[in-house]
């Protein structure tokens, strides 16, 4: 909307005021009527396009909404007010989400991590300040309880990891947790197929 307004270069009377930050425009008192006249209508004309250009740029339903508004200050501030506070309630969702994500057992950790740097990057995209070695040591709290012996082994390293480092060794890890299940469970039948044997050879 800023960027639309340099390029319509609505340019105000008198110190450069903006439309949508000053009231309307008072002539001084020592001009003729004609004058006063001329400089008020000129800059009901300005602000009327003003505020055109910013209806315009809207949507239908907001459209419908603000188009009674008297001014482009009054437009802009109603804008202004409607959208810093759905911004604020967004930024609050966002911390919320975060704060209430918890690794679970029962569910790979991969899709986990990846379901986490998707909240990290709403969090960044609304402003907020995310850095590398947060996200790093957030993931590794809250991995899920099965791997307590692999986050202490983490929180312990003295070396500060980067965050493609820990993905990768959770990869690695969750691929080793895999390949020993897979091993646990091939002896388990190997066993319980020695034992079936032996009651058929007895």
């Amino acid at each position: 909307m800023k960027f639309l307004y340099l390029q319509i270069k609505i340019v105000k009377f008198r110190r450069s005021r903006k439309f949508t930050s000053e009231e309307p425009l008072v002539p001084a008192v020592d001009i003729s009527y004609n004058e006063k006249f001329m400089i008020i209508e000129a800059w009901k004309q300005a602000d009327f396009l003003c505020k055109v250009y910013i209806l315009i740029s809207l949507e239908d339903d907001l459209y419908n909404v603000y188009s009674a508004m008297n001014t482009s200050k009054e437009l802009w501030d109603a804008l202004e007010k409607k959208y810093k506070t759905e911004d604020a309630y967004l930024k609050k969702f966002m911390v919320a989400k975060f704060q209430d994500y918890k690794m679970i057992d029962g569910k790979t950790v991969g899709i986990q991590v990846q379901e986490l740097q998707l909240i990290f990057n709403d969090l960044i995209a609304e402003g907020m300040v995310v850095n590398e070695a947060f996200q790093v040591t957030a993931m590794i709290e809250i991995l899920p309880p099965s791997w307590r012996d692999f986050k202490n082994y983490l929180k312990h390293k003295s070396k500060e990891m980067k965050l493609e480092d820990i993905v990768i060794r959770l990869k690695i890890e969750e691929d080793n947790k895999t390949a020993k299940k897979k091993s646990r469970g091939n002896s388990t039948i190997m066993e319980a197929n020695i034992v079936v044997l032996g009651h058929q050879l007895f």
